[in-house]
């Protein structure tokens, strides 16, 4: 088993699902008592959130690669950056240590083609959502067709994020502003949604959307124990 090396805390809600699910994966595959070899950093999120919305990524890219080399040093065989938006600096940490990097956006494009889908609307962060980073490795790689809801969706989306799922506040009325926003994204197209920000998968279920949901928190932690374990396991 490889061992894993997770940057986390950001926020640490949905951190706490990728050590969950990770552990869960494979003790289900291995049986017993068997859990996970991995390495986690936890960053303090007010510093990053703060960087992130000074838009101050030259230190947002020190933090990540500072994260990673520490990993890379206390063992880690390969990266999992346990976030969406901080994937706007993968180019900068793939270059700045030798560790292979689990991009999140790859094993969510591959469930999407193995579902047979092309066209999926993008639900995450205002970063994640407004710039190229994520939608053009979407398009490029795997020639998806993202939506992005409109402005004053984008508004909500990010807001709740920022204003509640990382305080592990859960609303009824936030789901149901999420819910009005995935069928519009539906209405204009979309056949699948993409749950582009990790804490998204603790407000909306299937259950709340006409077409199939992404979640890119699952499809990340179980391609971090692919990853881990050898290829007949």
């Amino acid at each position: 088993m490889k061992t894993l090396g997770l940057i986390g805390g950001m926020s640490w809600e949905s951190s706490a699902q990728y050590y969950r699910l990770i552990n869960e994966d494979v003790r289900q595959r291995l049986g017993g008592a068997h859990s996970a070899q991995l390495l986690l950093w936890s960053v303090d999120f007010a510093h990053i959130k703060q960087l992130q919305h000074d838009g101050d990524w030259d230190a947002l890219g020190a933090e990540m690669i500072d994260a990673a080399r520490r990993l890379q040093a206390g063992g880690a065989d390969l990266l999992v950056l346990c976030t969406n938006t901080m994937h706007k600096l993968a180019p900068q940490l793939e270059a700045a240590c030798p560790l292979p990097l689990l991009h999140i956006a790859d094993p969510t494009a591959e469930a999407i083609q193995r579902a047979g889908l092309r066209t999926v609307g993008l639900l995450g962060t205002a970063f994640t959502m407004e710039e190229d980073f994520y939608r053009g490795r979407l398009l490029e790689r795997f020639g998806l067709q993202v939506l992005i809801p409109e402005a004053d969706d984008r508004r909500e989306v990010h807001d709740i994020i920022y204003r509640e799922l990382i305080a592990g506040v859960i609303s009824d009325a936030s789901r149901q502003i999420y819910v009005e926003v995935i069928k519009r994204l539906v209405a204009r197209g979309a056949e699948a949604i993409i749950l582009g920000c990790t804490e998204i998968m603790l407000l909306v279920r299937d259950r709340d959307s006409p077409v199939p949901l992404f979640d890119t928190t699952t499809l990340h932690a179980r391609a971090a124990v692919d990853a881990a374990l050898p290829n007949d396991l």
